[in-house]
């Protein structure tokens, strides 16, 4: 397998979640930890990573950072999402590995074991400039996204993608269209896939994407990933089953008590 390095990137300033990064998570045993520091632990049990570094642009994150015990490697406010983020650190820290990993700061139930897979996969598929997983949607996981969506919230991101695996489009809305009035039977035999927030770049076509502007597409779903398909990049999606937990992002305060009961039921500290 290549050698790939983990990044987080963290910002402070989110329209609907302020100082997310520094937002506080309690464990199985009632112990609050930062979701930064929750992402952060995620990472390191990840094997084979030739190392991990937090990438942000303030200071509390980057303090709460090295309280921790965590390295940071300070990036420009003008980045627009975590991919030009990952881009800027990449050229900070020099040729640390050929695959950058992406884990987003905001998905501490991400599982680890992932990352290697997509790195796999990247090995497997040299025409492809990045990877990343979709899960299934468990009749829970997809409960809770219609919640989000009839109350007005943006909830998780769905993924779309071909028998091969090519990526054909991402939305924060559910894709497929399942209709306002269908039943949960129904929804849950449409095939709907979470996308995951974990990305697996070439540092090649981490440079590509940098150099380039935002999609149209991209700008209007608030979603960086669609770039690389407006540039007829190839994002291979690695399908999976669910997962026995929902990998549920915080995206919203709401989500923080969901996060918190999957967090005590699988037992993590």
């Amino acid at each position: 397998m290549s050698p790939f390095a983990i990044l987080i990137p963290a910002r402070y300033a989110s329209t609907r979640f302020p100082g997310k990064p520094l937002a506080t998570l309690r464990g199985a045993e009632g112990n609050p930890k930062s979701l930064i520091q929750r992402s952060w632990e995620c990472a390191m049990g990840v094997a084979g990573a030739v190392g991990v570094w937090v990438a942000t642009d303030d200071e509390r994150i980057a303090d709460a950072v090295a309280a921790f015990g965590g390295q940071v490697v300070m990036t420009s406010p003008d980045c627009a999402n975590g991919t030009e983020r990952c881009a800027e650190a990449i050229d900070w820290l020099g040729p640390v590995a050929p695959i950058v990993v992406n884990l987003q700061g905001d998905a501490p139930l991400s599982p680890a074991a992932l990352i290697p897979r997509l790195v796999e996969r990247l090995d497997e598929q040299p025409e492809a400039a990045m990877a990343t997983p979709a899960v299934r949607c468990a009749p829970s996981t997809l409960a809770h996204l219609r919640a989000d969506a009839a109350a007005g919230r943006v909830g998780g991101t769905t993924a779309m993608f071909s028998r091969s695996g090519r990526a054909l489009y991402f939305s924060k809305r559910i894709l497929p269209y399942l209709g306002d009035d269908a039943s949960e039977a129904t929804a849950a035999a449409a095939n709907v896939h979470l996308h995951l927030g974990l990305y697996a770049y070439r540092v090649e076509a981490l440079r590509r994407y940098a150099s380039v502007p935002p999609a149209a597409f991209e700008q209007a779903e608030g979603l960086e990933q669609l770039r690389f398909l407006d540039q007829d990049e190839i994002v291979s999606v690695v399908a999976v089953p669910p997962l026995g937990w929902d990998p549920i992002e915080l995206n919203n305060p709401s989500d923080v008590p969901v996060i918190e009961q999957v967090l005590a039921a699988r037992g993590i500290l």
